[in-house]
């Protein structure tokens, strides 16, 4: 028995020794989690837009696999999408989206409620959304990107669930360097356009 258990010990050894020199470790070394990026509410609007009675819901953007993700999306050739490594959005990319719709609507002061689908609001109207591009785009490789976002809106009138209004929304921008901070400011400026011009679209729709 002791023979058996001092061999049982040797080859354990010998493999702890022979997994030192081929450069392994047995203990798993823990990966830096990644860094957390959000985007920012629109705040400042025309003081023409419309005083609002009416409720309005936004319901959760439609949008592809490839973009139904915490991971921020590039593209370095037209039919193909990859992730930056080590860096993530805050929320699911569709998420965020409604967050900021909801905000940017609650920002304008001037709508009596505005809340996420599935909240107990007796709402008048529903925006509903698809998140068609939402990435980084490289035209030249080595040099910054260019962001890309586009948004369809569709003004549904409830609870008939008519389309009263359809539009597409859309912008790129450049970004200043190759750095992540300042991709995600671009992208902080690109989606910043698109929110302005949605709620610029929808507020004097939603009198009727």
């Amino acid at each position: 028995m002791r023979h058996g258990i001092a061999r049982l010990r040797a080859l354990v050894l010998s493999a702890l020794i022979a997994a030192g020199a081929a450069g392994c470790s047995l203990i798993p070394v823990p990966e830096d989690p990644p860094v957390l990026f959000t985007l920012s509410p629109k705040n400042t609007f025309d003081e023409t837009l419309p005083v609002i009675s009416k409720q309005l819901v936004i319901e959760v953007p439609v949008a592809a696999e490839g973009l139904n993700s915490h991971r921020i999306a590039l593209s370095r050739e037209a039919l193909s999408l990859d992730y930056y490594a080590k860096a993530r959005w805050t929320e699911r990319a569709p998420l965020l989206v409604q967050t900021l719709l909801v905000e940017s609507f609650e920002n304008t002061g001037r709508i009596v409620s505005v809340a996420r689908e599935g909240t107990d609001l007796r709402a008048d109207f529903a925006l509903k959304t698809e998140l068609r591009e939402f990435q980084a785009e490289y035209p030249d490789p080595d040099g910054p990107p260019e962001i890309n976002v586009r948004i369809i809106a569709k003004l549904i009138k409830l609870p008939e669930r008519a389309i009263i209004s359809a539009e597409s929304f859309g912008t790129t921008f450049e970004s200043t360097g190759t750095a992540m901070p300042e991709i995600v400011v671009a992208f902080d400026e690109a989606f910043g356009k698109v929110l302005k011009r949605i709620v610029t679209w929808a507020m004097p729709q939603l009198t009727n």
